[in-house]
């Protein structure tokens, strides 16, 4: 019998069974997947992510991979340019794109010192339940025969085609549709560092240097465009690059050489989904996902996945109701993710900028200062107020000159 069985072990999986048998819980990580072994993702972690890799010890395990780090951001939408980076925080000044080979073994191998035990290549067909409660799993390990593991909690840590969510119901809410597609590879040749780049016509592309001397390249175009991509991937790829940057496209072509097959990705509609109920939860895509354009997936379940690990504790504990603490979870995670989600939805059909937006982020683009403050923001460093309150947008229009009849200060307006 164990406290808690987490279903998936990759980046919100493994550090909820790491965090949780730190305390001294005894937990289980099932994940369908053996380790190393890649999945298909962006990448990318923002600083708020890096900071908590580095508070639970494990930022030095990237970095010892011989993970690149970057120091500075190229970013741009519909031509408006914000080249800088971020203040550091907390000494943290640079940020870094491993390979999930890399990250997730890390984060495996971090679950199992810490005292989880964790069951590789087995694949979860049911949960098990009494009287409405979850009370385990049943699956197979490889191809052998049906495991039945009980637990005080089962959390759904496996993606957005979870399978725990499926079978426990957890309705969707907050439903915004996917707006494009991605495909992605990795290069040789090419010294671009991080660039993150909108064009005009429904594309965008994205370059991270990463291990093994790599950069992984990748676009996205809106899904109408999906058919006539899929008959062309690798003309249509390099189209993105002409077209959004035509120098970078001239370099890809002259300079840069494809070592891996190219990996799509057709993501489902923007959603939350109720975390919790009897016996069970939800972390990571299972339970909120978000079109991958701002790269924040694998950050929210660093930060979702301890903020689920700490109210668990609450509850195994007896420290409060499991019931009460996990409801918490459930509005701290949609209260503090809201921000992030509507950024993103409103960005990711890669369309004209709503008034608001376009006006603010031209006004940033013309002061240093107010460029890496906004990286902030994207990275999860600064707090909204700190630019968008009243006073704040007062100060940037003056330091950008925007005149009185151009200035907006209601994202509504």
């Amino acid at each position: 019998m164990y406290d808690v069985i987490v279903v998936g072990a990759r980046c919100a999986g493994s550090p909820v069974g790491m965090l949780l048998a730190r305390q001294g819980h005894r937990v289980l990580v099932v994940d369908r997947s053996s380790f190393p072994s890649d999945a298909v993702s962006t990448h990318y972690i923002h600083q708020a992510g890096l900071l908590k890799l580095r508070e639970w010890g494990l930022l030095d395990e990237i970095v010892a991979a011989k993970t690149p780090e970057l120091k500075k951001m190229h970013y741009s939408y519909r031509g408006i340019h914000l080249n800088g980076f971020a203040a550091p925080v907390d000494g943290l000044d640079a940020v870094y794109a491993p390979r999930r080979r890399v990250l997730d073994e890390i984060l495996v191998n971090a679950a199992r010192r810490a005292g989880a035990e964790v069951l590789e290549s087995f694949t979860v067909t049911d949960v098990v339940a009494v009287e409405g409660q979850v009370v385990g799993i049943r699956g197979r390990e490889g191809d052998g025969p049906e495991r039945e593991f009980r637990a005080t909690v089962v959390v759904g840590a496996d993606g957005f085609h979870s399978t725990v969510a499926k079978k426990v119901g957890a309705e969707l809410y907050n439903v915004r549709p996917a707006a494009g597609f991605i495909y992605y590879s990795y290069y040789s040749g090419l010294d671009w560092g991080l660039h993150h780049k909108a064009g005009l016509n429904e594309q965008w592309f994205g370059t991270w240097p990463t291990n093994d001397d790599l950069s992984m390249l990748a676009v996205i175009c809106s899904r109408a465009q999906l058919k006539e991509f899929r008959q062309d991937v690798e003309n249509r790829f390099h189209a993105v690059f002409d077209d959004v940057d035509p120098d970078m496209g001239a370099q890809l072509r002259d300079q840069g050489r494809r070592e891996e097959d190219f990996k799509p990705m057709r993501y489902p509609d923007n959603y939350y989904r109720r975390p919790y109920g009897p016996g069970w939860a939800l972390v990571g895509d299972a339970g909120y996902h978000k079109d991958p354009y701002t790269g924040w997936g694998m950050t929210d379940a660093f930060l979702h996945g301890e903020l689920l690990a700490d109210r668990l504790h609450q509850g195994l504990a007896g420290e409060r109701p499991m019931d009460e603490a996990l409801a918490e979870y459930h509005k701290v995670r949609d209260e503090e993710s809201a921000g992030v989600y509507d950024f993103t939805t409103t960005l990711a059909p890669l369309t004209e900028l709503p008034p608001f937006f376009r006006v603010t982020m031209d006004a940033m683009s013309k002061s240093q200062e107010w460029t890496d403050r906004m990286l902030g923001l994207i990275g999860g460093v600064v707090e909204d107020h700190e630019i968008y309150a009243p006073d704040a947008l007062e100060r940037l229009y003056d330091d950008a000159g925007v005149p009185q009849d151009q200035r907006i200060y209601d994202p509504a307006g």
